[in-house]
């Protein structure tokens, strides 16, 4: 069979052009199998890409539950100790210290202004009347408004911690 072939002579532009063919398909053939690794590259990335988006994801669900545990725990505990400091104010201020201790007119417009975040005006002659509000109510209100911004207050750290968190997942 070898006979037979060394019998068969190519002239020259047939055999470059078989050498070109070859040389072409070999190129070709190089060019897929790049192709082929670059989109396996592709993969591999998005791949990498959505483990770290889960992975970030999960790490931020346990932020959000453990932020909200751990505050909303503490939030209602701060207004139970609220209630307590309200409902023993007629142990401190009895009605003997509120027959004593007159709250006038000019106080409640302050104090009303003063949560209103408008200016109370001009003061006026009625300030200095009595309002008829007593000692104990005054301590009543001030001990809710100050329970109320505690819990502000803690609500205000636990969404920076939570930020805080959040930012350092992320990175």
């Amino acid at each position: 069979m070898f006979s037979r072939l060394s019998s068969f002579v190519l002239p020259v532009p047939v055999r470059w052009g078989m050498y070109v063919t070859a040389a072409s398909a070999l190129l070709a053939l190089g060019e897929i199998d790049g192709q082929r690794r670059a989109g396996q590259d592709h993969i591999d990335y998005v791949s990498a890409q959505a483990q770290r988006t889960v992975a970030i994801a999960k790490a931020q669900t346990k932020v959000v539950v453990q932020t909200e545990i751990k505050y909303r725990d503490r939030i209602k505990t701060i207004y139970l100790k609220g209630e307590v400091i309200e409902k023993q104010v007629p142990v401190y201020v009895t009605a003997v210290d509120n027959a004593e201790c007159r709250i006038n007119a000019g106080f409640v417009r302050s104090y009303n202004a003063a949560w209103s975040g408008e200016p109370a005006g001009t003061a006026a002659s009625t300030d200095r009347e009595p309002a008829g509000v007593p000692l104990a109510e005054v301590a009543e209100a001030d001990a809710f408004n100050a329970t109320a911004c505690i819990a502000w207050r803690a609500k205000a750290i636990g969404l920076q911690e939570f930020y805080e968190e959040q930012r350092a997942i992320t990175k």
